[in-house]
């Protein structure tokens, strides 16, 4: 497929004004694109294993969830020598990197209408005042301590962190992938049950406790599912594309005394 018509589709779909709220870095990290692109690395981070598969594929794009350059570019090749030598990498093999981020979580069929499908939940739809993330129903309501199970279990995560100080039963769930703890309250005001998000900071757990609400901390790595949709959404443009999922994340080990 012509490179910059796939592109052109992607930015369609998860445009770069919602990432630009945000301060966000998106788009093109690793300038090289070829006219023609057909086979493609999904990864949700630009790691040396993407990069050596990338090579030994003779991947025409790799295409992230998470800047590969988060911040301006001449200041990090200059201050991160690994990042400096990966992008050196990248371009002597002439292998481009886009990525989509913030505005891939925002919208239709992104990050977090993905997570809410794995959850098997009814009726999704954006959390009110919170664009990015999303809240449905689930088909049978469950105490807190199974739903619990049953969450990590749908979004293949090995363990989780509860704050069970909400109502007992969970109907109406909230989620958002990644760094969204501090957001909690718009899923409560929304009337969810139970919200689910990462990167939570002890001051926010104990507001979470305070307030008496049910919240489930899920790993950012939980994010991983950006590898099979975005393959899913570029196999919808292109079905001749030959796509290559390239899962290179893992939760961290849980050490239990």
């Amino acid at each position: 497929m012509e490179s910059k018509k796939l592109i052109r589709k992607l930015w369609k779909r998860f445009p770069l004004k919602i990432a630009k709220i945000y301060h966000d870095y998106v788009g093109v990290m690793v300038n090289c694109l070829h006219q023609e692109t057909n086979k493609i690395v999904t990864c949700l981070d630009v790691t040396e294993k993407v990069i050596e598969i990338a090579k030994k594929e003779n991947a025409d794009l790799i295409i992230s969830h998470h800047p590969f350059l988060y911040g301006k570019k001449s200041y990090i090749l200059k201050t991160d020598s690994l990042k400096k030598e990966m992008y050196d990498d990248l371009l002597n093999n002439n292998i481009p990197v886009y990525s989509f981020h913030t505005n891939f979580d925002e919208c239709k069929d992104g990050m977090n209408d993905a997570l809410a499908t794995l959850l098997n939940l009814k009726n999704i739809r954006p959390i009110p005042y919170l664009e990015m993330g999303r809240m449905g129903e689930l088909e049978n309501e469950m105490d807190v301590s199974s739903f619990s199970k049953y969450a990590l279990n749908c979004l293949n995560l090995k363990y989780g962190q509860l704050i069970d100080e909400g109502k007992k039963y969970i109907k109406t769930v909230g989620i958002i992938g990644g760094s969204g703890s501090r957001d909690y309250q718009k899923a409560m005001d929304a009337g969810c049950d139970i919200y689910l998000s990462g990167d939570t900071p002890y001051h926010i757990r104990l507001e979470i406790k305070n307030k008496h609400y049910n919240y489930l901390h899920v790993d950012h790595e939980v994010e991983k599912i950006f590898v099979q949709q975005m393959k899913k959404i570029l196999l919808e443009i292109d079905s001749s594309l030959e796509v290559i999922e390239v899962n290179d994340v893992e939760q961290s080990k849980l050490i239990v005394l």
